[in-house]
């Protein structure tokens, strides 16, 4: 087969998808877990609160 330079890619673009059959399919809940946010500096606002608390000790004195 003859490529064609404008899509290099043409003569693998109706394989089938190979699927692995060496391990299960994750299950939908799993994978959605992987996405789900995070408090990535846990802490950071509560620290945030103890700053402000504390100006407004210092301005108010």
């Amino acid at each position: 087969m003859k490529e064609d330079p404008a899509n290099p890619y043409a003569d693998m673009l109706d394989l089938p998808y190979p699927f692995p059959f060496s391990h299960p399919r994750m299950s939908m809940k799993k994978r959605a877990a992987q996405f789900m946010p995070f408090a990535a500096l846990s802490g950071m606002m509560e620290m945030f609160e103890a700053t402000r608390q504390r100006s407004d000790e210092v301005r108010s004195k």
